[in-house]
């Protein structure tokens, strides 16, 4: 059974490869002075290089889920994301009000795609 894990810290890795099948931890932005566009646009570009390391792309994305800190930003969060999906293969997605790990994160996003 093959394993293979990016960019592991102490608590967790950013990616883990398995058996074909690319799982990303739930990415948020670096610049949490972003409104929920800037952000998403943030963990979006995140989620381009971390699926590019592990061998992949957005066009292989097998399923996201959005976790958003306040869903009356649903229509914002939407507009970065629909500028950047793949139209020919969107993945299967679900969109959440959550509370995040700290006050200034407005998004955060897990992917898992295929290799």
């Amino acid at each position: 059974m093959w394993i293979k894990r990016h960019l592991p810290g102490t608590r967790m890795s950013q990616a883990v490869v398995h058996n074909g099948i690319v799982y990303l931890a739930g990415q948020v932005a670096e610049d949490t002075a972003a409104g929920v566009r800037g952000q998403t646009e943030q963990v979006l570009w995140q989620v381009d290089t971390l699926l590019a390391d592990c061998g992949s792309g957005k066009d292989r994305i097998l399923s996201a889920t959005v976790y958003l800190a306040d869903i009356g930003t649903f229509a914002e969060m939407n507009a970065a994301w629909d500028a950047w999906v793949d139209r020919a293969d969107p993945p299967a997605r679900a969109t959440v009000e959550a509370r995040l790990a700290a006050p200034e994160y407005l998004v955060e996003i897990v992917v898992v795609a295929a290799r």
